[in-house]
């Protein structure tokens, strides 16, 4: 079993990337944790979008923290698993900013981008402003799937502090199951 990701250790990788001129891009469960500006439930990994350009500078740095290859079925040279550094998972998403201010995510012609607007997001955790996903993009990631109990209780979580109405998906689920 994957430990779960504490705060601190997102915040030093994050702070660390900083230094480095490596800009990211928080998404996934911590993402929505960033927007409510607090942990509501444990995170076994983390999920970033690094633009191209910042990558071998991101893996130097997992690197050196100790991070190895977490072989999977799905890896591809623009969506891989780093792991074991501090026992956790870093789920990395490369990008290359089109004119537009989309994120192409892998080949152009796969048709996959993270909208402009999904790059504009800021949060906090544990005190440490960051760049996450957009509310707006959060929502609208979390559909078309079939939906695991803690992407309810993420939806719920920001639609109940957003004041935003439940999409219709997500209404009579339960997230107790995290």
């Amino acid at each position: 079993m994957i430990p779960d990701m504490p705060a601190k250790t997102l915040v030093d990788l994050y702070r660390g990337l900083e230094d480095r001129a490596v800009k990211i891009w928080i998404d996934g469960g911590w993402g929505v944790d960033a927007l409510l500006g607090e942990q509501t439930r444990p995170h076994d990994d983390v999920d970033i979008v690094v633009q191209e350009k910042d990558l071998a500078a991101l893996v130097a740095l997992l690197i050196e923290q100790g991070y190895r290859d977490v072989p999977r079925d799905d890896t591809r040279p623009w969506n891989f698993v780093l792991g074991g550094g501090r026992g956790c998972e870093v789920d990395i998403h490369v990008i290359r900013i089109a004119e537009n201010g989309d994120g192409i995510y892998g080949p152009a012609e796969n048709g996959e981008a993270y909208p402009a607007y999904a790059l504009t997001g800021t949060g906090t955790i544990d005190g440490q402003q960051v760049r996450c996903m957009t509310l707006g993009y959060q929502i609208v990631s979390h559909r078309g799937y079939e939906l695991r109990d803690k992407d309810v209780h993420d939806i719920r979580n920001l639609c109940e502090r957003f004041d935003l109405a439940l999409p219709e998906e997500y209404r009579g689920r339960s997230d107790t199951d995290l």
